[in-house]
């Protein structure tokens, strides 16, 4: 099955890269979309059906967190795993994301294969692989 993956960074080459590292680690996409902000992100949730959305947590305009509140708040959205993808790690950071309904978290830099074990892990536990 192919999926349909958001990815959220206000940073175009760290886009490229994620859209790179998918394609390494052998996700079967079918449409990536992107974002440069969690309002742009938000936008292209509310029109496309997206399975997984890849986000970090510093951005202009709205950032990941507010991005994830926005999403939790919506019943339409509020399915949709989200994945965080940051150079922020500290424990208790970690926990504050989980407790607002982050599915979970990778630190930059990543391999490709641990973005794919952690993206099919997502998908094919909500029984969509």
């Amino acid at each position: 099955m192919a999926y349909n993956i958001l990815v959220v960074d206000d940073s175009e080459t760290m886009r490229a890269v994620i859209a790179k590292s998918l394609d390494l680690g052998g996700v079967a996409l079918g449409t990536l979309f992107q974002a440069a902000n969690g309002a742009e992100g938000l936008e292209v949730l509310r029109r496309e059906w997206v399975d997984l959305v890849l986000a970090d947590i510093n951005m202009p305009v709205m950032g990941g967190v507010r991005m994830v509140e926005e999403m939790k708040a919506d019943p339409a959205l509020n399915g949709i795993p989200v994945v965080i993808v940051s150079t922020e790690g500290s424990a208790t950071r970690l926990q504050a994301l989980k407790d607002q309904g982050v599915s979970a978290f990778l630190r930059k830099p990543f391999q490709p294969e641990e973005l794919k074990r952690t993206v099919e892990t997502l998908l094919q536990g909500e029984g969509n692989g």
